[in-house]
């Protein structure tokens, strides 16, 4: 196992197993020399993989142009990154943050100002992160119990249950706030009628309906958007993880049929739409092309059969390169074990293997990680 640095950061994580000094592609590096194929992608993060060129040149170039203005004053790369992303959305303003946590925040309150309705409804299992009001949606108790109260009004739907949807319903509800797949919690891809009856649910309250792409966004499940697998377009749309490929960015994306809610001062972010981090991300979007969404499907597929046909599997599930394995078995000695013989991946509740590789992942990569779990899993 890798040498791990002493560290005087603050024990909010687990101690670490491993020190990686360097990344190239779908590989990673620790302070020893040895290789790990990286299945995990920084949760989802690395997704056109380590030292991408593109990203990589972009950001070096506006290194040596701009780094920080503040959003007192426009950038070029966060314009040019607002349109591109509302090209691929079909219309829609953004707001740029630094991290999906931020993004949540931002729908929180966007959706309070818009409807003047404070209730919401998000789902049991479901991750929006750890500040308190994206942890008081978040439907992880034992993520939650330690900072409650938490925010008032948010009542929990079980995925794919649409009548867990009408039991949860106040006149109270401005906001509904779902992720396609559940990342966090068990990679658990919502279906079309249950997308559709929350969609309809927040039409007829006068509610905003709200995608959380933080983990499944930017091509991760074969679309550039997950909604778009789905046939509803959200009013709003969180991004983050893999938008600026391992720069720290977050995004609220506000459809312009629901622009105009927010005025100057309501919201805000010292550090919000960094060109560096924006010119990164630019490049990211524009490498997202159809070739590479093809690709990711087909991969996906693959990696579902391989992971279906392991011992000990009971199912394999998931969405383009989200992929989650349920186990007989408590999956983080796996995810150890895993590690010993060289393949970074990571869990998604107890049970449950997750691996989320980089979109450019090959195939004889992905056939290379589906024989360490095979020999780690027997």
């Amino acid at each position: 196992m890798s040498t791990v640095l002493e560290t005087r950061l603050l024990p909010v994580y687990p101690p670490p197993r491993a020190t990686f000094v360097e990344g190239d592609g779908v590989w990673l590096v620790d302070a020893d020399g040895r290789r790990y194929l990286d299945c995990a992608a920084g949760i989802a993060v690395v997704g056109l993989g380590h030292r991408h060129p593109a990203p990589l040149a972009g950001a070096h170039a506006q290194l040596d142009r701009l780094w920080h203005t503040s959003n007192l004053f426009a950038t070029e790369p966060a314009a040019h990154l607002a349109e591109k992303l509302s090209d691929r959305f079909g219309g829609a303003q953004a707001f740029f943050c630094n991290s999906g946590a931020e993004a949540s925040e931002a729908a929180l309150k966007y959706a309070r100002k818009a409807t003047a309705k404070p209730g919401v409804i998000a789902l049991e299992g479901g991750f929006h992160g750890r500040t308190l009001g994206a942890l008081s949606v978040t439907g992880q108790p034992a993520k939650r119990e330690a900072f409650d109260p938490l925010l008032a009004g948010v009542r929990f739907a079980r995925p794919n249950d649409v009548a867990s949807l009408g039991e949860a319903v106040g006149e109270d509800i401005g906001l509904i706030v779902l992720e396609p797949v559940l990342g966090e919690g068990g990679v658990i891809p919502l279906e079309q009628e249950f997308v559709a009856a929350a969609a309809a649910l927040a039409d007829r309250l006068g509610a905003l309906l709200c995608f959380d792409e933080v983990q499944t966004g930017v091509g991760r499940t074969g679309s550039f958007f997950a909604w778009q697998r789905l046939g509803v377009r959200p009013q709003l749309v969180t991004l983050a993880k893999g938008l600026a490929n391992g720069l720290p960015i977050g995004c609220l994306l506000v459809a312009d049929a629901a622009a105009g809610a927010f005025a100057p001062g309501d919201h805000g972010s010292t550090f919000g739409g960094n060109p560096v981090v924006c010119a990164a991300a630019c490049a990211v979007v524009d490498a997202i092309d159809e070739s590479l969404l093809e690709s990711v499907r087909a991969n996906g597929e693959r990696l579902l059969t391989g992971l279906a046909g392991l011992r000990g599997v009971v199912e394999a599930r998931g969405a383009g390169l989200l992929v989650g394995a349920e186990l007989a078995r408590p999956a983080q000695p796996v995810v150890e074990a895993a590690l010993d013989a060289g393949l970074v991946c990571l869990t998604s509740g107890p049970n449950v293997l997750r691996l989320v590789p980089p979109l450019v992942v090959e195939p004889t990569e992905l056939d290379e990680a589906l024989s360490i779990l095979a020999e780690v899993l027997a």
